[in-house]
């Protein structure tokens, strides 16, 4: 009895080893992987009982529709998870985040509609992804950060319309990419994947059949035919503007910034202000064309301070030292964005400009209405100051002995060197 209870210890031991749910097959390759082979068994869901050491797990053609997150929590050291062919809508968020060792993910050919893109941020491992023919519509602009080491990425056969800019970028292992047959809607928002597809060495199987769906002009064109003269970058200028020179003020200086952007399409403008007090984002114009204020349910409190008009202009009425600090405009549209800062501050000595000077031999005074702009966006020179100092009016003798008040004396300084990006 003794030989007799050890062999069967031994096999008790061997098939907790090999446990296989009644539907699958399962059976060691001789690279010593474990196999789960569970497809073409009309399965409603992932079968209960996996042997916790599968490392390929077929479940293809299916009738798997919905993933839960405790699905695969039996197989943790799976590498290969093949679900093609099923009819999955969608997976709850951890579903596949537990899986460290995946190298291969086959969704294809499901109805998912979403998928928890934060799972992957585990997934460090993965090689092929495929999530073609499904129902996709959008992707997050991070889905793919995490995979450095994905060569082989399917897309096509969704209902993507657009694709963020640089989704593709943290991918440098990928090697083939497949995107045809998604109803692109060609607009500016995805000339980048023009201007990508032509400089990459990425395999774009089948590229000619990457087709834009919309507008009515490109239907039926390659992605890659996006006139380049309708996608123009945005570039931008800011310009003081002053009509102090002859009037008097008696309430206080009003500061005014023009912003002057160009592009295609034609930018949106938006500011940035930040001051010693606090920082302020402005989206859009509060000032009605008749001048009226937007309802004040619309502005913030800490934007109040701020008149911003639709012709790009910002004015500060009653500028006081509070208002000193950064203040930044902002050029967006679908090809891009361009920004452009000066550093504005309020003097109120007898000679700024001599002040000034004294303090930084570099700088220069330019007087009256000047414009500031630059050729290229220049990160290492966005460091740099633009300085506007307002000199206090105050009171000077005439000739006949009278004070007179002095009004509108500004003095613009720029140091040299300065680099403002377009």
């Amino acid at each position: 009895m003794g030989p007799l209870l050890c062999c069967l210890g031994i096999a008790v031991l061997l098939c907790r080893g090999l446990a296989c749910p009644g539907p699958c097959s399962c059976s060691t390759k001789k690279n010593g992987r474990l196999l789960a082979e569970c497809a073409y068994k009309e399965l409603p869901e992932v079968p209960r009982g996996l042997s916790p050491n599968v490392t390929i797990l077929t479940l293809s053609a299916n009738r798997i529709g919905w993933l839960r997150r405790s699905a695969f929590a039996e197989v943790p050291e799976v590498q290969s998870l093949w679900l093609g062919y099923n009819q999955i809508g969608g997976a709850e968020p951890g579903t596949f985040a537990m899986l460290s060792q995946l190298k291969n993910l086959d969704l294809s050919h499901n109805k998912m509609v979403t998928f928890p893109w934060q799972d992957l941020r585990n997934l460090s491992g993965l090689q092929i992804l495929k999530l073609n023919n499904n129902r996709l519509a959008g992707l997050p602009r991070d889905a793919f950060q995490a995979l450095a080491e994905l060569r082989s990425l399917w897309l096509n056969d969704n209902q993507l319309t657009t694709l963020a800019d640089g989704i593709f970028h943290p991918l440098p292992s990928l090697s083939q990419l497949q995107l045809f047959n998604n109803p692109f809607n060609c607009s500016c928002k995805l000339f980048w994947l023009k201007r990508w597809a032509e400089s990459t060495s990425v395999s774009l199987t089948k590229g000619g059949s990457t087709l834009c769906a919309a507008p009515g002009r490109m239907r039926g064109r390659a992605v890659t035919d996006i006139p380049a003269h309708q996608c123009v970058a945005p570039s931008v200028q800011l310009t003081y503007l002053s009509k102090l020179d002859n009037t008097v003020l008696p309430d206080g200086l009003t500061l005014s910034l023009h912003c002057s952007v160009a592009g295609s399409p034609l930018p949106q403008i938006r500011w940035r202000i930040q001051t010693p007090g606090h920082g302020v984002e402005i989206d859009g114009p509060n000032v009605a064309r008749d001048g009226s204020l937007s309802p004040s349910g619309r502005i913030k409190q800490s934007q109040e301070r701020f008149l911003v008009f639709k012709n790009g202009t910002m004015a500060i009425p009653k500028f006081s030292k509070e208002d000193e600090g950064t203040y930044t405009c902002i050029a967006i549209n679908d090809v891009g964005t361009r920004e452009v800062s000066v550093n504005v501050a309020l003097a109120g000595s007898e000679n700024p400009a001599e002040d000034l000077l004294q303090d930084d031999p570099h700088a220069s005074p330019l007087g009256g209405r000047s414009c500031y702009k630059g050729d290229e966006m220049d990160p290492v020179g966005a460091g740099e100051k633009l300085v506007i100092v307002y000199h206090v009016p105050r009171e000077v003798k005439g000739m006949a002995g009278k004070a007179v008040p002095q009004v509108g004396l500004v003095t613009l300084l720029l140091a040299l060197g300065i680099v403002l990006g377009w």
